[in-house]
């Protein structure tokens, strides 16, 4: 197929819509919406989020050390892209969006939002001034999960939640399961002996 040859750019999707709570030494909460976040390290586990510095949230995790990422589902779909374009300097985002801050299990001044179904704690570990955005390295102190989200063998199925990604600009509900991480190597079950097979003794 042919393909057109374009200047550098973002184009990496789709990836995580997550919201990002946060909050300042003497209590002041918000949310930013983030769409550059990404897994960073297993052992230690780490990840990272970029911001610009000129956005209300960037002072408060400067100042704070922490933040927690929450994961978007259907349902949040509307605060994630409404705390996306409105600034925590003119409005009160958990008011506005009907969100609940829930305390943090690792963590002392950021909050949870208590209706995601996983919070993911976080305290920085670096940042890195990169240009347009300022990339915050973070350690992940614990994770909160929802214990619907888990089966009868107690493992997480994050299936269950209707979790939302960000693609080019669209918020795109996750879908059709196509397979699970090996499976493309997995070898099939051999059908039983006898069975299946044209001939019989």
């Amino acid at each position: 197929m042919a393909k057109q040859v374009w200047r550098g750019g973002n184009m990496l999707y789709p990836l995580p819509a997550v919201m990002v709570s946060c909050a300042s030494a003497v209590g002041e909460k918000n949310i930013v919406t983030v769409a550059w976040a990404g897994t960073v390290c297993t052992n230690p586990p780490m990840l990272s989020i970029s911001l610009r510095p000129e956005r209300h949230s960037y002072g408060l995790i400067r100042e704070s050390g922490e933040f927690v990422v929450n994961l978007v589902t259907r349902r949040l779909a509307r605060a994630c892209d409404w705390c996306g374009v409105r600034s925590g300097r003119d409005y009160d985002k958990w008011a506005e969006c009907g969100l609940t801050p829930a305390p943090a299990a690792k963590l002392e001044l950021a909050p949870a939002i208590a209706e995601s179904p996983v919070s993911i704690e976080c305290r920085v570990r670096d940042v890195l001034e990169l240009g347009s955005h300022h990339l915050f390295l973070a350690d992940v102190a614990a994770v909160q999960v929802e214990e619907s989200l888990l089966d009868e063998r107690g493992r997480l199925d994050l299936g269950r939640a209707g979790l939302v990604a960000y693609s080019h600009g669209e918020y795109l509900e996750l879908g059709r399961r196509l397979g699970s991480f090996g499976y493309s190597v997995r070898k099939r079950p051999e059908r039983q002996a006898g069975r299946g097979s044209r001939h019989r003794r």
